[in-house]
């Protein structure tokens, strides 16, 4: 029976929810060996059966659960036209001869520097973590494959960099709804994160440059890159127009164009090259969008790295982040992040706690909420008011904000970025986890700055601010 007034949860309450989730996600995982879609499909009857009990209406927890997937449908439609785009560019032998192309003219020594690099230029450029992951990323892992680079490591550095323009771009979603949220102007917004980033990225680089020389140095087998080069040119037609599709997209995507539409026309110029080049059947090349590209060869790197992509490829990623996204709304329709909110109101007294506040306000939202968007309103909402209570600017809230939505959510495997990425890459979330330096430096040096008041900047002296 529905109630009229539906009660908060305790936070008792909400620590066995919590706990209650990943109890549930080990079980699934680690004992029983089932998907971990099923698992936080399961989830989803813990809370509703909390939001139930605090007197809330089955109907009106199911308005939450679905306002929840709505939120992240656009990191739903972008994973789609990804997953056609992979697969008719590597059918169309674009991602062969980006490959070729880059082991031709790419010093070993540097490339996991200039993988971080080329990738960061790319996502500042067009905004989007995922095209860039989608386009230059699966290109650096194929050029790292062929140099005997550790492909976990390969993977770090192209999610550092494409994090980079994600985080900082304006013409980044995730980067233009943070400063919406937090009622700041998107160039001051971006300023305050500078000075994060900055320091964050240069030392990113020289950390992946360093690590680069140290395996040229003591392990790499340069031959591998001469056999995965002729491997390519046996199997595909290559051809420098062939890069035309991949320069068309990222040109588009700088323009500002909308993601879906224009990555989607990527795939279509994919099955083109297709048919065309490489003298695959037109209806062939078409289903290569949907299943994939599939190439018959004794050569272990073109079975490892050629033989993915295609719509149907993500389907069950599609299915995880329905699952996720539709977690997090539910716990917002229960009460759990208002709850918490007000816990932090009472312990985040002062500008680093302040900070860490935020800094898991944002985790929490990819934790259980699935999506960098959901991350990015739980950080937000959950602590802005503490911001002002204590008299410091909102320009800090939007870019603490940044460093714990967007920067972890490639962190946890079920959200959308961590899913994207490890499907997109073909690395798991949690073997890339600890080559993922930016994102851990932008952690590091934001709780650096809270602690230390620096760029803490206030609405009226610190002396003045409420304890």
């Amino acid at each position: 029976m529905q109630q009229t007034s539906p009660r908060l949860p305790s936070a008792i309450q909400v620590v066995a929810v919590m706990a209650g989730f990943v109890a549930i996600m080990f079980l699934f995982l680690n004992v029983l060996d089932l998907p971990i879609q099923l698992a936080l499909f399961s989830s989803w009857f813990l809370v509703i059966g909390l939001g139930v009990w605090l007197g809330r209406s089955y109907d009106d927890m199911q308005q939450g659960l679905i306002q929840g997937i709505h939120n992240g449908m656009v990191a739903v439609l972008v994973l789609i036209t990804v997953g056609a785009l992979i697969g008719a560019w590597i059918a169309g032998g674009v991602v062969p001869a980006i490959i070729y192309y880059g082991l031709a003219i790419m010093d070993p020594q540097i490339f996991l520097g200039a993988a971080f690099v080329i990738c960061m230029l790319t996502s500042l450029a067009t905004g989007t973590s995922f095209g860039t992951a989608g386009t230059a990323g699966i290109a650096m892992m194929g050029i790292g494959y062929s140099f005997g680079m550790p492909l976990p490591l390969v993977a770090g550095a192209v999610i550092s960099g494409a994090y980079v323009g994600d985080k900082m771009s304006p013409l980044s979603d995730t980067t233009v709804m943070t400063a919406s949220l937090c009622k700041v102007d998107l160039i001051d917004h971006i300023r305050s994160m500078m000075w994060v980033s900055a320091p964050a990225t240069l030392l990113t680089a020289l950390l992946f440059l360093g690590v680069g020389f140290f395996y040229a140095d003591a392990s790499l087998d340069t031959s591998r890159a001469d056999q995965a080069m002729q491997a390519l040119a046996s199997h595909f037609v290559i051809n420098g127009w062939l890069l035309l599709p991949a320069a068309a997209v990222i040109g588009m995507l700088a323009m500002r164009l909308p993601s879906i539409p224009v990555i989607t026309a990527g795939a279509v110029m994919g099955v083109v090259c297709a048919w065309w080049a490489q003298d695959m059947p037109l209806l062939d090349a078409v289903r290569t969008a949907y299943f994939g590209n599939r190439t018959a060869s004794d050569v272990e790197f073109l079975n490892t790295l050629l033989n993915r992509g295609g719509i149907e490829s993500m389907l069950s990623v599609i299915a995880l982040i329905l699952f996720a996204l539709g977690l997090g709304g539910l716990m917002e329709r229960a009460g759990i992040l208002e709850v918490i909110s007000a816990n932090f109101l009472r312990w985040a007294n002062n500008p680093g706690r302040l900070t860490v506040s935020t800094l898991l306000g944002g985790f929490f939202g990819n934790f259980f909420g699935g999506a960098a968007y959901v991350s990015l309103i739980t950080a937000s909402t959950i602590t802005e008011r503490n911001y002002d209570l204590q008299g410091i600017e909102r320009r800090v809230l939007s870019r603490n904000v940044e460093a714990g939505g967007t920067v972890t959510a490639p962190m946890v495997p079920w959200s959308d970025g961590g899913v994207f990425m490890a499907a997109t890459l073909g690395v798991s979330t949690l073997q890339y986890l600890p080559f993922l330096w930016y994102h851990l430096l932008v952690i590091a040096i934001s709780v650096f700055y809270g602690y230390a008041d620096i760029a803490i900047w206030r609405t009226r002296p610190a002396a003045a601010t409420p304890v």
